[in-house]
């Protein structure tokens, strides 16, 4: 049986829709709230080592936070571990949701085919 943890902001609307989606297809997940329990340095570093994604696709960069901090403009000059201590000092910076399969297949964002792909869905 696969293990899937879903990562989400409960006030997000494409979260909201993950969520929905997963239901629908009658996927069974371990919900996990991103502010209540930010991922940590440690999981954020296997997960983006992990992912088709790079830093940029794990930074919610439409987010205030983002925008606040002017991420836009230091991301390019921060290492890796510096970007990867910041997205685990708040959730609110991390893009969303997160679907993690097995610990092994990592998706930001949500995209239903590549999700049905993964979840391997009929």
């Amino acid at each position: 049986m696969k293990e899937i943890i879903f990562i989400e902001y409960p006030k997000c609307s494409t979260c909201k829709k993950a969520k929905k989606w997963l239901e629908e297809n009658n996927v069974k997940f371990e919900d996990r709230n991103i502010i209540e329990e930010t991922p940590t340095k440690d999981e954020l570093s296997k997960w983006i080592l992990k992912s088709k994604n790079q830093f940029k696709g794990w930074f919610n960069t439409s987010g205030m936070k983002y925008r606040e901090l002017n991420l836009k403009d230091k991301l390019p000059q921060m290492t890796d571990d510096e970007k990867i201590k910041l997205l685990a000092s708040d959730g609110m910076l991390i893009k969303r949701p997160i679907l993690i399969v097995d610990d092994d297949k990592i998706c930001t964002g949500f995209r239903g085919a590549e999700w049905r792909e993964i979840l391997k869905l009929k």
